[in-house]
C-alpha cells in the first residue's frame, strides 16, 4: 500500500507500537476552526490510530479527537492514502485510557451504536 508520508520530528516516537487493537470506534474530529466531523477510528495503539476516511484533511494542522467520556485528545496526521489517514497522538495514551477506549469500541460493536 502506498502512503503519502509526512515529517516525523522524533524518530523514537515514530516507531511502530506493537500493542495495537483492531477497533471500530465512531467519534468526532476536527482541524482548526473547521466543523466537527464524525469518523471511524480503526487500528489503534497507545501512540496512534487510523481513520477510515477524512476528506480535505490538512496534515499541517493538528487534529482534535472527541470521544465521549474522555478529555479532548490531540494528534497529528502522519500519512494518508486514498482510503485512510494515519495519525499519531501528540502524547501517547496512558495504558488505562487505551484499554478504556478499546472496551468502549467493543461496546459500540456489540450494541450496534
Amino acid at each position: 500500500m502506498l502512503h503519502e508520508k509526512f515529517d516525523v520530528s522524533d524518530p523514537e516516537r515514530a516507531r511502530f507500537d506493537e500493542t495495537r487493537a483492531d477497533v471500530a470506534l465512531y467519534c468526532e474530529v476536527r482541524q482548526s476552526t473547521r466543523p466537527w466531523r464524525r469518523v471511524r477510528i480503526t487500528d489503534m495503539s497507545r501512540t496512534g490510530f487510523r481513520i477510515g476516511r477524512f476528506p480535505q484533511s490538512d496534515p499541517s494542522l493538528p487534529l482534535r479527537i472527541r470521544i465521549p467520556g474522555l478529555a479532548l485528545l490531540n494528534a497529528q496526521i502522519r500519512w494518508r492514502d486514498k482510503s485512510a489517514i494515519g495519525c499519531e497522538f501528540i502524547e501517547p495514551l496512558h495504558p488505562a485510557v487505551f484499554e478504556h477506549i478499546v472496551s468502549q469500541a467493543d461496546e459500540q460493536l456489540r450494541f450496534g451504536l
